[in-house]
């Protein structure tokens, strides 16, 4: 497993609430799905080019 690095981020709580709603609708924690949301924009603007073999890409892309 890789390490993660912590760090603070404020946020809206709005914008919060609506992250907590879109979690739970996953099933995932803030953090995750925090964490998934960026590493969806990385690949989508090609910033993220490496793949894990136990992350298959998501609805056939």
């Amino acid at each position: 497993m890789s390490k993660k690095k912590p760090f603070v981020l404020r946020v809206d709580p709005l914008k919060m609430e609506a992250l907590e709603k879109w979690a739970a609708d996953e099933f995932r924690s803030i953090n995750g799905q925090i964490e998934w949301i960026i590493d969806q924009a990385l690949r989508k603007s090609g910033r993220l080019k490496t793949t894990k073999p136990d992350n298959p890409p998501e609805n056939g892309e």
